[in-house]
């Protein structure tokens, strides 16, 4: 099925040495020979980041970078012809769930980083973006642009706003809510035809990125957490800046009052008194972006009890805490600050931290990032969690589900996820982000120390049978790190796996010969799976 993993040269499913040389070659006199790299200089950065090092199989034989969609249209359909999969990244710093790892060895990858192009649009508040465009990119342009506008960002900004949104990646300010911020998509489909969804059916339509449908099927989310083509450009909307933002912090100081702070989360965002995405983390969450395990704990097994509340007085941070945030005219800010401060606080051991209103000219020296992340101000501040354990060598495989934005399914999922991880002998960092107003992520962070090879397979043997233990409640991910992919696939069961069936079907149509991202979401197409892929 593949070369042996000891092989110097990892080769592509199927293929040998010399169609792999057949194909680079081929690849080199269509898009120019500095566009396709082989060397292990040029390869090293597209590995996951957290695995124990040297262990990774799952290595790419080349890297291709374009800079332009007619180079990767003509990459596809050479990919096509020598039938090799290519592995499209943005920036490839989606650490928590593989990193730029291809999810078949051997797999070409396609480096977006030569196609960072940015279009802003202030009169109807939104940018039109190529691939390798990052956070901080985009609100480079902005500012450099003098635009009255802000973007909806990601917590560490040196992500792809193209990878992020694909994956259905959470940002923070009012337009994230249901991941609302992105329009229309033009697509390389895996025969290297180009595509454009919703109105870009039209030729220069000028609502293309601005209304989500077209006439007919809305085809958009079929390329989100797919591998039915490449995305090469997606409208993104901005927010006109606010009069007023206003950052606020909720500690709770009772564990058992967290599912309570939930229900009133959900009621105020109901009401639309809260309007964005809040942040709901426990205390041993925000401690690692703060400070490192060994600065409290150097034992075995979980943090006891008393060190975790330790933790949470010295650094003020409760047993959970909340950062969210208000945004409008001023009297509008004050009227709904009134009015969830006093639901909030009707709840015992909660408090709402004083907080300051901040006009424009201060969001970009804010000195808490937390702060700057929710008014659209990008940086590497909170890689800091990362850390956690292990120190410049720590990781983490994160664990997602999505759960009702309900008391019960809090603690519900509290307790499960709590004694789990304690039976795994490992710290439990959790937290909450509503995805709308009925729906949350319950996110599990696992850190490992990636020099302790028995910690880091516990660690992913730890979130593989939370996948399992959260899919016999009912809940299932909404992303997941590549080597749990297949067990989430499994949860999804209705009727024999339709909806997975149905993904393979709508593969093997548009992709025969499974050339685009083979695995992705646990969609291999035929082609592959009657080569034996999955792998056990």
């Amino acid at each position: 099925m593949t070369d042996e993993l000891t092989t110097a040269r990892p080769l592509p499913p199927g293929v040998t040495e010399t169609e792999l040389n057949e194909a680079l070659a081929a690849f080199a006199q269509a898009i120019g020979a500095d566009k396709v790299a082989t060397d292990e200089d040029a390869l090293a950065p597209f590995q996951d980041p957290y695995q124990v090092p040297g262990e990774s199989a799952l290595r790419p034989s080349a890297v291709i970078a374009p800079t332009s969609v007619e180079d990767v249209q003509a990459v596809v359909r050479l990919a096509n012809r020598y039938k090799v999969p290519l592995w499209p990244i943005s920036r490839g710093k989606n650490n928590g769930y593989g990193g730029a790892a291809p999810w078949v060895r051997g797999a070409v990858m396609i480096d977006f980083r030569g196609m960072q192009k940015i279009e802003i649009n202030e009169e109807l508040g939104y940018a039109v973006v190529e691939p390798g465009v990052s956070w901080m990119d985009l609100h480079d342009a902005i500012e450099a642009g003098g635009h009255d506008l802000v973007a909806s960002i990601v917590d560490i900004g040196w992500g792809g706003v193209v990878s992020n949104t694909l994956e259905h990646g959470l940002t923070y300010m009012p337009y994230s809510i249901d991941q609302a911020s992105h329009c229309g998509f033009e697509v390389v489909l895996p025969d290297g035809e180009l595509y454009r969804t919703g109105n870009g059916g039209m030729d220069d339509n000028p609502t293309w990125p601005l209304y989500k449908r077209g006439f007919g099927p809305t085809a958009t989310e079929l390329f989100m957490q797919s591998n039915y083509g490449i995305v090469t450009k997606m409208s993104y909307w901005l927010m006109p800046k606010p009069e007023i933002y206003l950052p606020l912090w909720l500690q709770v100081w009772d564990d058992e009052q967290m599912p309570a702070v939930v229900d009133a989360l959900r009621e105020l965002m109901l009401a639309g008194t809260i309007d964005m995405r809040p942040q709901l983390s426990n205390t041993l969450c925000m401690a690692s972006m703060l400070s490192a395990r060994s600065d409290w704990y150097d034992g075995d097994g979980p943090i006891p009890e008393e060190v975790i509340d330790r933790i949470a007085k010295e650094l003020g941070l409760g047993r959970w805490m909340m950062r969210f945030a208000l945004y409008g005219d001023e009297a509008v800010v004050d009227h709904n600050f009134a009015k969830l401060k006093t639901r909030f606080e009707s709840i015992p051991s909660v408090t709402i931290l004083p907080s300051e209103k901040h006009t424009a000219d201060k969001w970009e020296t804010l000195p808490n990032p937390h702060e700057r992340v929710q008014i659209g101000v990008p940086s590497l501040d909170l890689y800091k969690m990362v850390g956690w354990s292990g120190g410049d060598e720590g990781g983490h495989v994160d664990f997602s589900p999505v759960i009702p934005l309900t008391a019960k399914a809090a603690a519900e999922a509290q307790e499960l996820f709590t004694r789990l991880t304690a039976e795994a002998g490992m710290d439990y960092l959790g937290g909450m982000l509503p995805i709308n107003a009925r729906s949350t992520t319950f996110i599990l962070v696992i850190p490992f120390d990636t020099k302790n090879p028995e910690q880091v397979h516990r660690a992913y043997e730890l979130a593989k049978k939370m996948v399992s233990e959260a899919g016999r409640l009912g809940y299932g991910e909404y992303r997941a790190h590549w080597s749990l992919s297949e067990t989430v696939v499994e949860q999804y069961g209705f009727n024999d796996h339709i909806q997975n069936r149905f993904n393979e079907k709508i593969k093997d149509t548009l992709d025969p010969n499974g050339i685009i991202a083979p695995g992705k979401s646990g969609i291999w197409g035929t082609r592959l799976r009657e080569a034996g892929y999955p792998l056990a």
